[in-house]
């Protein structure tokens, strides 16, 4: 049915499955994502200067304007916020997908780009809490469209290319962040989510409602509840989700914060560096999908994780080239997750609940990045540097990254036999 509503509206263009109008819709949301959830991580480091006024007593830590556990809070609070993306994404299983994917990126560009006028730190940090949840939504259900409207051997490249469009609005933050050099830039930057809200309104009327999501009723109990049937299978994923973040949520957060406070990088070096991550990022996924469409979503789940937190370890235990270094390896492996983890996920449950399970992993990379972020702060004021943290973070992530072995392997598998 996506293939033909496709030739009629581009008969000169054949696709194939991975890259139908659907797809390339949720696309669209999944840049617009990037774009603003990406701007908090470019930016808290210029917030952190332009509302603070800190020194510190000693040690590697240089002046960011606060305090590096006051930062890892304020992260913390606002990848917190990102609970509320459960009854968000459930919704979508009640009221539909398409429906429930604009209202939540019209709400989350909308308090994104508001966050430019903020006043104080904390009147910034509770705009893009409010906006985090909804932007969070986006990326799961953008997710689960992608894997809806394609078949078993497109899946892991439908996810592949929704991950791509993500790092894409990711990159374009990171440009803007090294041009925009005024003081204070982030005012800048954050208007940029303006820009995509724009662009949806219209790109919207190329969404549709999956097919395979129309068949099933509505699951039954308040949004967020998961039947006995599948919590234990469940609760095992989101462990893993929870670790694979405590790797990626202050590896990634603290970027500009640790290479321009602490090694005294150029804000447009770091800019380029994000920007390299785009290819890393996309060489990864497609390493990803490979590796779970020749070798199995449980094989490559594990290596990807286990060299994302390598990764992190290299990244924070030395100089500006090691950050470089680290920061592509983290970026390229996690990016590889995304197919094959992604796939994995959604092919484990039902479609009836598909979107819920997908909130509940959210809700589980919420929790693992927030303890990663608290436990980078703490370290790093206690021991006046990132490397400790970072190396126990890591050590951490490998070990736990085996417990996929535990899944059954979903290869091959169609979601309605699911």
């Amino acid at each position: 049915m996506a293939d033909t509503a496709d030739q009629s509206r581009w008969p000169h263009l054949p696709r194939p499955n991975w890259l139908s109008t659907p797809i390339l819709a949720v696309s669209a949301f999944a840049v617009a994502s990037g774009i603003g959830q990406f701007a908090v991580t470019a930016t808290i480091g210029d917030v952190a200067q332009a509302f603070g006024s800190y020194e510190p007593d000693g040690g590697s830590l240089a002046q960011i304007g606060l305090p590096v556990t006051t930062v890892g809070i304020a992260l913390s609070l606002i990848r917190l916020a990102s609970l509320a993306s459960l009854p968000l994404s459930a919704i979508a299983d009640y009221r539909g997908r398409r429906r429930a994917l604009t209202g939540v990126a019209i709400l989350g560009l909308s308090f994104t780009a508001a966050a430019a006028a903020a006043p104080s730190f904390w009147w910034f940090v509770l705009a893009v809490a409010i906006a985090r949840p909804a932007l969070s939504t986006v990326n799961t259900l953008s997710g689960v469209i992608a894997a809806e409207e394609t078949r078993a051997p497109d899946r892991a490249a439908a996810l592949a290319v929704v991950a791509t469009a993500y790092g894409i609005g990711a990159g374009v933050i990171a440009l803007s962040r090294g041009l925009f050099t005024t003081t204070p830039s982030f005012r800048i930057v954050m208007l940029l989510a303006g820009v995509p809200l724009i662009a949806l309104l219209v790109i919207a009327r190329f969404l549709r409602e999956p097919p395979i999501a129309t068949t099933v009723a509505s699951p039954e109990g308040i949004p967020g509840a998961v039947p006995r049937l599948y919590r234990r299978k469940l609760a095992l994923f989101a462990v893993l989700t929870a670790g694979l973040a405590l790797a990626t949520g202050p590896g990634f957060t603290y970027l500009f914060v640790y290479g321009e406070g602490v090694l005294n990088a150029s804000p447009l070096t770091l800019s380029l560096l994000v920007l390299a991550a785009g290819p890393s990022g996309l060489i990864g996924i497609l390493c990803g999908r490979y590796a779970a469409d020749r070798f199995g979503r449980r094989i490559a789940s594990v290596i990807s994780m286990a060299g994302t937190g390598i990764g992190v370890v290299i990244a924070y235990s030395g100089d500006v080239t090691a950050l470089a270094v680290g920061y592509l390896v983290a970026i390229a492996a996690s990016s590889a997750f995304a197919p094959a983890g992604g796939a994995l996920l959604l092919e484990l449950f039902p479609t009836q609940i598909r979107a819920t399970i997908a909130g509940w992993e959210t809700v589980a990379g919420v929790l693992g990045a927030v303890g990663g972020l608290l436990t980078f702060g703490v370290l790093a004021d206690i021991t006046g540097n990132f490397s400790s943290a970072a190396q126990l973070i890591g050590v951490t992530v490998c070990i736990a990254s085996v417990g996929f072995l535990r899944f059954p392997e979903t290869r091959g598998r169609e979601l309605d036999a699911a």
